[in-house]
């Protein structure tokens, strides 16, 4: 029996990739450094920020530091005006709130960060828990964040499905015994989310409910 979902934030609930690519693109501006690909900034998200900077400039330590911390100092500009939430997405997790679903949130973004957007759109109230990039544990897609998650809230895997747009989420989920879902409107597309092999796949964030 599902009691709880534990979402990803970025790419599944709210629509913040022109919010991040737009930041990425003036980090590497400011920086001196080749602009990558928006492909290939999309599909990053999800990474740890220091990581998916790193990999897209093929930065050094030093470099990929310095463009975290130019990345943060510039992504307020950008998170109010750039980002959205998805739709559906407040109605059904009021439904499920009402039906008695547990939620969460395990996220990449910091906790900073992620509270501002949530408590500027009215999404917090839904959350009783987080586990965000700031607590320290092992990154995406190793499921360390995820445990966490559900120790947190007390949960087993088998009470739980993780909800996300990235194959990360996806191997996250996988990795702690909790069954998947992946949503096809996000960071990653239908058929590189395939690759990872998710209990249910789903078009629309509604649909949800249909397999809790």
């Amino acid at each position: 029996m599902t009691k709880a979902i534990l979402f990803d934030f970025d790419g599944t609930l709210v629509d913040s990739a022109p919010a991040i690519v737009k930041t990425m693109e003036q980090t590497f501006f400011h920086l001196g450094v080749t602009v990558p690909e928006e492909r290939a900034m999309r599909a990053t998200i999800g990474l740890p920020l220091a990581t998916a900077l790193q990999q897209l400039g093929s930065l050094t330590d030093e470099q990929a530091a310095m463009a975290t911390a130019t990345y943060r100092e510039l992504f307020p500009q950008f998170a109010l005006s750039h980002l959205t939430v998805f739709p559906q997405v407040l109605d059904t997790l009021d439904i499920l709130r009402k039906q008695g679903i547990r939620m969460g949130i395990v996220t990449s973004r910091e906790s900073s960060s992620l509270d501002h957007i949530m408590q500027h759109h009215s999404m917090a109230s839904f959350f009783e828990a987080s586990v965000t990039g700031a607590d320290g544990f092992k990154p995406k897609p190793a499921p360390d964040m995820a445990k966490a998650l559900l120790d947190r809230m007390g949960l087993s895997p088998e009470e739980a499905m993780v909800v996300g747009d990235t194959t990360f989420d996806i191997e996250i989920g996988k990795g702690c015994g909790c069954r998947t879902i992946a949503v096809t409107y996000g960071n990653h597309d239908a058929q590189t989310l395939a690759t990872a092999h998710p209990t249910y796949m789903v078009d629309e964030f509604a649909k949800i409910m249909e397999l809790v």
